[in-house]
């Protein structure tokens, strides 16, 4: 309870009010508890009547709390029963209220409302979500541990779930435009600048998935009809694992939430996929420029040319992209360029706040593309060359030099140790080491070396790429913009690559145990929504948190029965001091009866 003052014509008017919660309308309101008279007139009666009258509200506030206070009688005789866990989570309030704010709910409801189905779509799909978040598991992981929240999500089974799937697949792709559409109202989205990266995930099995070809040699039904190709294929996984795995294409915006995805089959390569995304970005989210950010690996002609056409020294109307560009990889002129002089340098301060040197250079500079295109009245693509202007900007890393340095010394190691040992490596394990090695071959058969007595380091190579050590490029459809906003742009890529790693490691995303490409979709479709809450979450608490923490914080929010209608609380910290003040959630209390509860989660 609290003292108010009321602005009133004849004067200040005082009253103790309280907030509580309406059940009818579900919303917080106000009502007086004591109304107590104009400011003036209780002058006359109390030396200072807003003193007081604070006092006594706080007072008011101490009784009603000690009228709420219960006895508990404990049985010292009583015993724990096998398998009873009576802890309930309620930090899942949180997600289920950005779930609500995002209508979530409403979107399931559309689209399920003409189907004859016994489940709620809704409910199975914020399970596994909020899931994959606080508690990841497998499809039957989580609904065996669906106890752990304090509210039922309904009644259904377990191939419920797996049927969900299938629509949640089906509806894939309007899910991402419904999530975008309705994300501005908690944080602003910002497309100027969209970031694209690609990962993999791995299977938990040991053969890839073999599709029927037709005669053309492209996937197809038993009866020959078009259909797409099984994920499941072997492919350059990024830790060489000899699983098959699934290409995730993501999209995401300047501040760092995701934007859309898209899956592909482990042994396409991701460079042309880039390109079906931002179209698909285009058509439905937005028919602004975008400058879209990527890696070096999908700095490819073809991808240029997509974003930035035949532009020759003007202004581009189109879109434009920032990339990074390989300086070892890069033609001959290009590294004479990055290894001359006419270096600028700047002070700034790195990721860990510390005061560096930043040397850096540019130049407008034509770039000849060699591009696919399809003619008119054509089926298949011919070869096109253009010449477009391209910036580009030559820095140099102290830091990065002796990354590069440690980084090249651990292989040379490896590579030594191959050497001596070759029947130690296969193709999988020797990745990255065999590239400092001469004369190495692979048998197709087992991926055995080959004649391990003719191996030997190659010198010329390492001595070759010492001298690139530290020299990185960016280069930019956009001929006016500053070196440093170059660099503060294709910085934020780091941000995309942070939110695989959450993918991987706090979400549990991997191995994929699911098999058919509907519930592949479907899987990576909760996992994109799940990605999608917690950064809207770290944004709302101004990006104060990481994501490991917050989520800690969330899966031990929990609360224990005392008796039948009343619990107790077990946790509290900062960040979840921090998230009442954002949600307007009082998290703190120590005791609540299961009505309180259940208004807490009201969302």
């Amino acid at each position: 309870m609290y003292l108010r003052k009321i602005k009133r014509p004849q004067g200040i008017y005082l009253a103790i009010q309280e907030s509580y919660y309406d059940s009818a309308s579900k919303q917080s309101r106000t009502r007086t508890v004591q109304s107590l008279g104009y400011l003036e007139a209780l002058k006359k009666e109390y030396d200072d009547p807003v003193a007081y009258f604070t006092s006594k509200a706080a007072e008011m506030t101490k009784e009603k709390k000690r009228s709420r206070s219960h006895i508990f009688t404990i049985d010292s005789t009583e015993k724990i029963t096998t398998d009873t866990d009576d802890v309930k989570n309620a930090g899942y309030g949180v997600l289920k209220a950005l779930y609500k704010q995002l209508e979530l709910d409403k979107f399931w409801n559309w689209k399920t409302r003409n189907l004859s189905i016994r489940y709620s779509v809704d409910k199975i799909f914020r399970l596994l979500v909020f899931s994959r978040i606080l508690m990841p598991a497998s499809k039957k992981g989580t609904f065996d541990d669906r106890g752990f929240y304090f509210e039922d999500f309904g009644d259904f089974s377990l191939d419920d779930v797996y049927h969900a799937l299938d629509i949640i697949c089906e509806n894939n792709v309007s899910l991402q435009k419904w999530i975008y559409d309705h994300s501005g109202k908690i944080c602003e989205r910002d497309l100027s600048v969209s970031y694209f990266d690609c990962t993999n995930y791995y299977f938990d099995i040991g053969r890839s998935d073999m599709d029927i070809l037709d005669d053309d040699g492209n996937p197809a039904d038993k009866n020959g009809n078009p259909v797409p190709a099984k994920y499941r294929k072997r492919g350059p996984e990024k830790n060489h694992r000899p699983d098959p795995i699934v290409e995730m294409g993501l999209l995401m915006d300047r501040r760092g939430i995701p934007l859309a995805f898209d899956l592909f089959p482990g042994n396409e390569s991701e460079k042309v996929h880039m390109r079906s995304i931002i179209n698909r970005i285009k058509n439905e989210f937005s028919d602004s420029r975008i400058i879209f950010v990527a890696d070096r690996g999908l700095n490819t002609s073809d991808n240029i040319y997509y974003l930035n056409g035949d532009n020759k020294g003007e202004i581009n109307e189109r879109d434009g992209y920032v990339y990074g560009q390989s300086v070892r990889g890069a033609d001959a002129e290009f590294k004479t360029w990055v290894l001359g002089g006419n270096y600028v340098t700047d002070k700034i301060v790195d990721d860990d706040g510390k005061e560096i040197t930043f040397k850096h250079k540019s130049r407008i500079h034509p770039k000849e593309l060699h591009v696919n295109v399809t003619k008119p009245g054509q089926k298949k693509k011919s070869k096109k060359t253009v010449s477009i202007d391209q910036k580009q900007m030559a820095y140099y890393s102290e830091k990065y030099a002796k990354k590069q340095k440690a980084d090249r010394e651990v292989m040379i190691q490896r590579a030594k140790d191959l050497i001596k040992h070759p029947k130690k490596y296969d193709k999988v394990t020797s990745a990255g080491s065999a590239a400092y090695v001469l004369n190495i071959s692979f048998s197709k058969d087992t991926g055995e070396i080959v004649d391990g007595k003719a191996l030997e380091l190659d010198l010329e190579k390492i001595k070759e790429e010492e001298k690139y050590d530290g020299y990185y490029s960016i280069v930019t459809s956009e001929l006016k913009m500053p070196d440093m906003e170059m660099r503060e742009i294709y910085r934020g890529l780091a941000r995309i690559e942070d939110t695989f790693k959450i993918s991987k490691s706090e979400f549990d995303s991997r191995p994929v145990f699911v098999w058919t490409n509907n519930h592949i979709d479907a899987h990576f479709a909760t996992c994109f929504t799940a990605l999608v809450l917690i950064r809207l979450l770290q944004a709302k608490l101004d990006n104060k948190y990481p994501v490991g923490r917050i989520i800690k914080s969330l899966k031990d929010y929990c609360c224990i029965p005392l008796d039948k209608n009343n619990y107790q609380f077990t946790y509290f910290d900062e960040i979840l001091k921090s998230i009442g003040k954002a949600f307007d959630m009082t998290l703190d209390n120590k005791y609540r009866t299961r009505q309180e509860i259940q208004r807490l989660l009201r969302y």
